[in-house]
């Protein structure tokens, strides 16, 4: 596999490509962590929570969250490869093409969800402002422009495009939305918001599985950028810095507008307050790195499996799929799909991370066609997921889902006499 050189997504990259630092890392993962769709999820912890409730839970979910993110940022900083090279060493080169094309697939649902974010969102500023304006055509000029985005040099989008734009777009919409509704909140009364009680729906450990999902969603995407990290401890450093202050802000944000606001629809709040048209059009300009960023990571998990389609050719061909399924295909049920997510990559890195520990492992040449301890795990792992989102909704599937993966990789490595590859 590794001595394929058409396949780049399982080489590391050499260190003078290495040129992302802590300040691109910051950016990077700071501009990702914002978006509608965050801001949305945030929205989903209130009324059924207390404010002060929902705020402990988005804090608690983003700080585990986001270190379970780092420490696998670390890992392909270290090794030089992506995701896919993380995966494979992990479960092995044939059975860890399952995961990988669900990687693919959970991917390009995620650039469907973007697609019709923006489309949406363009549609309301554009009816709020001037009148209705088609959904089709929208759609086509979001898929559009990520086509052209994903024709270009990742490093070059990150270090000239988000780090010197899209960081300081999103600083400026969330902190005016942040003035516009903590006085709103002011001139409400903040004891009369923090006194009010949840109404019950979701429980506390639920709302911060739903907090750790964001961030744990980009586990299967991280590596695809910081293997250009110029160290480890900066990759690890910027994505914790970066990630973690961009997910709490925007899921409180979100909490923010819906407690003031109960009832209402997120993105028409946002319209009818002073300035918010502005406001959204900055978010949703940030929002096109995420579309992007999960087109390319897409194709990069899709080259390791179809070496002879470079990631240039395939990045722009599944951007015209998730638009063309973003055209066709109804997008709902939002939250199911963030849980649905949770239950297979979660004990999936907590698998990855089990076998890799602080340094990475990758030698390719000697994987067995499948780790039976890295499956047996992973799929305990799922079970409990499912049994513990079903059962005890109120108690969080994430974490124990995760140490289960995590905990059983370690007792079954040793009687299946998992060879320990040369460290990267």
């Amino acid at each position: 596999m590794s001595s394929n050189p058409l396949n780049t997504s399982l080489r590391p990259i050499p260190p003078g490509e290495r040129a992302l630092g802590l300040s691109d890392h910051i950016a990077l993962w700071g501009s990702l962590g914002v978006g509608l769709l965050v801001i949305q999820a945030g929205s989903f912890l209130v009324p059924a929570l207390s404010l002060g409730h929902a705020l402990g839970a988005i804090a608690i979910g983003t700080l585990i969250g986001t270190l379970l993110l780092a420490w696998v940022g670390r890992l392909g900083a270290e090794s030089g490869v992506a995701s896919a090279g993380l995966i494979w060493s992990a479960l092995g080169r044939r059975f860890a093409m399952l995961p990988i094309g669900l990687n693919v697939l959970q991917l390009i649902g995620w650039s469907v969800f973007e697609i019709v974010v923006l489309r949406d969102g363009l549609g309301a500023i554009a009816k709020h402002l001037y009148g209705p304006v088609s959904p089709a055509l929208l759609t086509v000029l979001v898929g559009l422009l990520l086509v052209g985005l994903l024709s270009l040099s990742m490093v070059g989008i990150v270090r000239k495009l988000i780090r010197r734009v899209g960081l300081w777009l999103m600083l400026g919409a969330l902190g005016f939305l942040t003035w516009r509704y903590t006085g709103e909140a002011a001139a409400a009364g903040w004891d009369k918001l923090w006194a009010r009680p949840g109404t019950g729906g979701m429980g506390f450990g639920a709302a911060i599985d739903l907090a750790i999902v964001m961030p744990i969603s980009w586990l299967p995407l991280i590596a695809d950028y910081t293997r250009y990290s110029r160290s480890a401890k900066q990759a690890f450093g910027g994505t914790l810095l970066g990630y973690g202050i961009a997910n709490a802000w925007c899921f409180a944000l979100g909490t923010l507008i819906i407690a003031l606001h109960p009832g209402g629809e997120l993105m028409g709040t946002l319209l009818l307050a002073g300035g918010g048209a502005l406001a959204l059009g900055l978010v949703l300009v940030d929002e096109v790195d995420n579309g992007y960023s999960d087109l390319y990571s897409a194709s990069v998990s899709g080259h390791s499996l179809l070496p002879r389609l470079s990631v240039r050719v395939l990045g722009p061909l599944l951007a015209v799929l998730a638009t063309v399924i973003a055209l066709s295909v109804p997008i709902q049920h939002y939250q199911d799909f963030l849980y649905l997510l949770g239950s297979v990559f979660v004990p999936l890195f907590g698998v990855v991370i089990a076998y890799h520990g602080k340094t990475p492992k990758v030698d390719f040449g000697k994987l067995p066609a499948i780790s039976w301890p890295g499956a047996l795990a992973w799929f305990a792992g799922i079970g409990l997921y499912q049994w513990v989102s079903h059962s005890a909704p109120t108690l969080g599937a994430s974490l124990p889902s995760l140490v289960a993966a995590f905990v059983l990789y370690h007792m079954l490595a040793k009687p299946f006499g998992v060879h320990q590859p040369a460290r990267a």
